[in-house]
């Protein structure tokens, strides 16, 4: 996407115009647009601030536009599943709230965005630079009417950009740091321990003996109180499927045509960009003998050598071996001015020599192929799809509103049921968060009947495969168990507790008798063996975790000693550490501005967070799930495989 800031704005082709909308549509759909054509506008407050909102049209349009945008930047497909995973309908609705939060203080402040400040933000918009300079008013108007984003919008979210971006200098003019938290800063992100250590898994301990009876009652005496039944709740419910709703949900050709016209950008195949790299690190020191080898190597490559095998006889990195095949992904991760030399490159072109702060590279294009719309008569069958679930949905909907209301009319989720032809089905006794049966693996229904009072009946409650209605019966509360009801529990945890010991004690034995070679001799004693070059604090360790107290000891331990076997997240480890590389002041001093400026922004961050979460109770922020859960559902639907 940078190729968007060096480029002639007049000369892009199609396909550019629309990358450069993962900028605009970033503003745009963050501060709410006039909604998509074809689309019906969703009105319904989804989120209230005091006496603001926000509507679910303004948290559906920010979701898909997101969600295209990350379509296009990562290219591949996107799933349900992974979106969820990812988080990003919750951080979509996070986002939009901290936006709104932040605007409505600002208002309380009397902060304001004159006309000067939004003409300068326009300006140095990234979209909107080439040559580092704003590519004029008439092409800034060009790029928005391809992108069908009105102007009057978009400047209306700038100008509200502007606002929040005073609102947060404000909030944080009186956040510093001091000398010493910037030294320790550098120390964190600048020491570095080349370690090595042996882990026993406790996983992978000879499993003990089942234990008596007698030692069960003996482990559960010992801390009775941590051995509880939950709370749980039952209740009955009705379901209704989507999938049963589809054979009502007539859609015509003129309406897939019509949703082909409106959402352009979701059957735009992106551009495929496939990369190869020779990289070559260098220091200080070696620098110039290192870009002398770069550029034989990129000479030949430029000559017509094959430049797999160069790769192979010259790079340096983990993709070498690979012939320096980085696809047509994993490129997108290197630094700025090595995707900025591909963004140059035509299918076949060899880069010059691209200096960057840790080595060079020469990087060649080795495919490379124009996004394309695909046609209506290949994308016809899935959006058929999409418009018969959308129907679906729908009827859905309208049908378990219509059942809700006369079930809480008459007060009875049963009565309802029967006047509509349905039978209730009982949960029975459910932990919160626990699935129900195949429609509902995520656990709504449960989440849902512990939002609610006895007898009371739920609003909808939403799942991939329809929507519910459940009334809460019975509630039996969390108390203490009594051993006969713990004994699976305490079974469990008693063998965990002797498996861990077995680990510490076959660990303790190997590393009395392992002495330098630590890598030779693991396997013959059963022990994980690793090695880190260059741990940082904080950084995760595999079968370790992320452990500060493991921190602590890599960074004080004497060099080449053992350490004493140390609970782990895996079982049992010991360290040593072969070197250690610590900070130092000279170098320190020469970093120490940017150090400062990086320090201070995490600072200013984390007060934002907590300031935020504090006005969410001040400002009376009201958030309604069920329509959360509804909207994120009706977008996810479209990525459903």
């Amino acid at each position: 996407m940078l190729k968007t800031m060096r480029k002639n704005v007049k000369s892009l082709k199609p396909v550019m115009w629309i990358v450069v909308a993962t900028f605009v549509v970033a503003i745009f759909a963050i501060w709410g647009g006039a909604g998509r054509l074809g689309e019906r506008n969703r009105s319904d407050t989804l989120v209230s601030i005091g006496q603001d909102k926000i509507t679910s049209d303004d948290y559906y349009q920010a979701l898909r536009s997101r969600l295209e945008s990350i379509q296009k930047q990562f290219g591949g497909e996107l799933n349900a599943n992974l979106i969820q995973q990812l988080g990003v309908p919750q951080q979509t609705l996070e986002q939009l709230v901290s936006q709104r939060l932040l605007m409505k203080i600002a208002r309380e402040m009397g902060l304001r965005a004159s006309d000067a400040e939004v003409r300068a933000k326009i300006m140095s918009y990234p979209a909107f630079q080439q040559g580092g300079r704003f590519v004029g008013f008439e092409d800034y108007r060009r790029v928005l009417d391809y992108n069908r984003v009105p102007l009057a919008d978009f400047e209306r979210g700038l100008r509200s950009d502007v606002v929040m971006g005073k609102v947060v200098r404000v909030l944080t003019a009186g956040i510093f740091v001091t000398d010493d938290e910037v030294w320790q800063g550098y120390q964190k992100q600048n020491d570095t321990a080349k370690i090595e250590y042996l882990v026993a898994e406790t996983a992978k301990s000879e499993a003990p003996a089942e234990p008596t009876e007698a030692e069960l009652r003996a482990h559960f005496d010992k801390d009775p109180a941590a051995f509880r039944i939950p709370e749980k709740r039952s209740g009955d419910y009705v379901v209704l499927k989507t999938e049963d709703f589809k054979k009502e949900a007539a859609v015509e050709e003129a309406e897939i045509a019509k949703y082909y016209k409106d959402n352009p950008a979701q059957f735009q195949e992106p551009e495929r960009v496939q990369v190869s790299r020779i990289w070559l690190p260098y220091t200080e020191a070696d620098k110039e003998a290192v870009l002398a080898r770069a550029r034989e190597a990129r000479s030949r490559a430029a000559g017509g050598g094959d430049f797999a095998a160069l790769a192979r006889e010259y790079s340096k990195d983990d993709k070498a071996a690979a012939g320096g095949d980085w696809g047509l992904y994993d490129w997108r991760s290197l630094s700025a001015p090595e995707t900025e030399a591909v963004a140059r490159l035509d299918k076949g072109g060899v880069s010059d020599v691209v200096e960057t702060e840790t080595g060079a590279a020469v990087l060649k294009v080795t495919d490379k192929a124009a996004a394309v719309t695909r046609p209506l008569s290949e994308v016809s069958p899935t959006i058929k799809g999409i418009l018969e679930d959308q129907k679906a949905r729908a009827l859905v909907a309208g049908r378990i509103q219509r059942l809700g209301k006369t079930a809480r009319k008459e007060k009875s989720l049963d009565f309802a049921a029967q006047k509509e032809g349905l039978r209730p089905a009982s949960t029975g006794a459910l932990k919160r968060g626990d699935p129900l049966g195949e429609f509902d693996g995520s656990g709504a229904v449960s989440e849902a009947l512990f939002g609610l009072k006895e007898k009371e009946i739920s609003a909808p409650v939403y799942t991939y495969a329809g929507e519910a209605l459940v009334e809460l019966k019975t509630i039996e509360p969390e108390r203490p168990a009594a051993f006969e009801e713990a004994r699976d529990e305490v079974a469990k945890a008693l063998l965990e507790a002797r498996k861990a010991e077995r680990a510490q004690a076959r660990l303790r034995e190997a590393a009395a008798r392992i002495k330098d070679d630590w890598s030779a001799e693991a396997a013959r004693h059963q022990l994980e063996y690793k090695t880190v070059e260059a741990h940082k604090r904080d950084q995760y360790l595999s079968l370790v975790g992320d452990r500060p107290e493991i921190d602590a000891l890599v960074f004080s331990l004497p060099l080449r000693k053992a350490s004493e076997p140390v609970a782990v997240d895996g079982g049992y480890a010991v360290f040593r550490v072969l070197e250690r590389t610590e900070a130092g002041r000279e170098e320190f001093e020469k970093a120490k501005s940017t150090e400062r400026e990086t320090l201070v922004e995490e600072k200013r961050n984390k007060f934002l967070q907590s300031y935020l979460a504090q006005a969410r109770e001040e400002k009376k922020v009201r958030i309604s799930y069920d329509t959360f859960l509804r909207l994120t559902n009706d977008v996810l639907s479209r990525y459903q495989k």
